[in-house]
């Protein structure tokens, strides 16, 4: 599996790179303990130093590697680490949907219908890249339409761990065929109705519900 080319139009190389690196540290193909060479990730990327020690940089404040001298340790990302990471999106989320369920939303609520729309042509289409995406931006677009700089800046500082974690649990949610997919988008439009009952009570069990499930997906996804 690799990055897909069309979410990376606009980045820079170093980000370029460390999409790529990041996947491959929390997919395990790139193991904890595991030393990366400057050198030997500009020779395989086909680039100079300067965006590798940007991208290693990167990974570095996302607690994926330490910096060395030359190169970068691999932390990577245990289960615990990754069971903290749902953690804060579920507290980044919970508030999301409570604050759009207070009401005067209803544009970001039709976005959130037109996603999952797409959703169901992805899943037509078995196309697994794309369902990932627009299950990431389903998400996004409720922590951005709930307007609270500082959930949105908490929520910038893991996105990029969170988009590649959705793009390796997709596959697995793929391969258990259409009615476990059929679930997922189930799942989407239950968060939705209960944003449009604007009763925080209902949200909030909603939200737990969809937060339990992920999680037992995420578990038998990384290993």
């Amino acid at each position: 599996m690799r990055y897909p080319s069309a979410w990376l139009a606009g980045v820079s190389r170093g980000d370029s790179i460390a999409c790529e690196l990041r996947l491959q540290i929390i997919r395990g193909t790139i193991k904890q303990g595991e030393v990366i060479s400057e050198n030997r990730v500009a020779a395989d990327f086909g680039t100079s130093r300067s965006p590798v020690r940007e991208a290693l940089k990167t990974l570095s404040n996302e607690g994926l590697i330490r910096l060395e001298r030359m190169g970068a340790v691999v932390l990577g990302l245990s289960m615990k680490d990754l069971e903290e990471l749902y953690d804060v999106r579920y507290l980044i989320e919970s508030f999301a949907q409570k604050r759009l369920g207070e009401g005067g939303h209803e544009t970001v609520l039709v976005h959130l219908k037109q996603l999952i729309d797409k959703m169901e042509l992805a899943v037509k289409y078995n196309d697994s890249v794309e369902f990932s995406h627009l299950d990431y931006t389903f998400h996004e677009a409720m922590i951005v339409g709930a307007k609270h700089a500082r959930i949105l800046h908490l929520w910038k500082s893991i996105r990029h761990i969170v988009l590649t974690v959705m793009l390796i649990t997709t596959d697995e949610v793929f391969s258990q065929g259409e009615e476990k997919l059929q679930t997922v988008i189930e799942k989407h439009r239950t968060l939705v109705r209960a944003i449009e009952t604007r009763d925080p009570a209902v949200i909030q069990q909603v939200v737990e519900n969809y937060f339990a499930d992920s999680n037992q997906t995420l578990h038998s996804s990384i290993t």
